[in-house]
């Protein structure tokens, strides 16, 4: 799965757009463009790439792209089965650096929006009351017409400036896709995991994916993921785990062989680390919870 580089302007003929989607599955590749993205999720789960980030992302997840950072949204196992009834939806603005030209980022009252900007190369998780205010505004765009529009999104812009309930995706250590092919390595091995974690992955295989030696690619991953590749597979693992417990009547030990575990043992050990309790008592908050 390589980098797509794209332009969303060229396609829409404009320097500002606002869409609603609403697909089976979000069906983008791993992309990056040189506009700015305004993403908010109505409805979907699944993982998220966002640059060196592999998250979570479910209903109500909103997030801040910078220009040419590369991204995906991969829905959950579940959207693509033809007998699910489940839908992939979210509001989505686009629009370019120089919508509002230079003179604009050169205003004293626009210089904590422009800091913003810079910033978003990062990535911005947007949480708490900014984020219930912005999506409740993002709709709002989506009615507006004209220069309403580019009003509205200058709000949104100001009150994100603003905003406390930020947190940058990744660090300053963030590489572009135009200065290595590393992000190339990363995105091929996170779709190779994606489409084959029922399955055992051995290190050796899996850093053949990214065409590295076990040792090269061990220490590539911890550093663009901040995490060893071991934990990131039982997070994919897990995070279908609790889908298999919520939607199916399926044991615990066919779920664990299900996600890629030999033992049903090893799977309650991680699924607790990770989850803070075991699978037998989450299906049980679940079902509890559902009534």
């Amino acid at each position: 799965m390589k980098i797509v580089k794209t332009n969303i302007a060229s396609y829409t003929n404009t320097s500002l757009s606002v869409f609603s989607r609403e697909e089976y599955f979000f069906q983008s590749p791993f992309h990056s463009h040189p506009e700015f993205e305004l993403v908010y999720i109505l409805e979907s789960h699944g993982k998220r790439i966002i640059g060196n980030s592999v998250e979570s992302f479910e209903s109500g997840d909103m997030v801040f792209l910078g220009d040419d950072i590369p991204h995906v949204w991969l829905n959950d196992e579940v959207f693509y089965k033809e007998t699910n009834s489940l839908k992939a939806k979210a509001v989505v603005v686009y629009f370019s650096r120089d919508l509002f030209g230079n003179s604009f980022y050169e205003l004293p009252e626009a210089q904590e929006v422009k800091k913003f900007l810079s910033q978003a190369i990062k990535g911005v998780a947007i949480t708490g009351q900014t984020n219930v205010l912005i999506a409740k505004k993002m709709k709002t765009l989506l009615k507006k017409k004209g220069f309403e529009v580019i009003m509205g999104l200058i709000e949104i812009l100001f009150l994100l400036s603003k905003s406390k309930d930020l947190r940058y995706i990744n660090d300053n250590s963030y590489v572009s896709v135009s200065d290595d092919n590393k992000n190339d390595r990363l995105a091929e091995v996170f779709q190779y995991v994606k489409s084959n974690y029922k399955e055992e992955i051995s290190l050796d295989e899996i850093a053949k994916i990214a065409n590295l030696t076990p040792t090269s690619f061990c220490r590539m991953f911890k550093a663009k993921t901040k995490k060893p590749f071991v934990e990131y597979l039982n997070e994919i693992r897990v995070s279908n785990a609790c889908k298999y417990l919520i939607e199916t009547d399926l044991g615990i030990s066919e779920i664990a062989y299900q996600c890629g575990y030999k033992t049903a043992s090893n799977f309650n050990k991680l699924f607790k680390k990770l989850m803070g309790t075991t699978p037998k008592e989450y299906r049980k908050k679940a079902i509890v919870q559902d009534f």
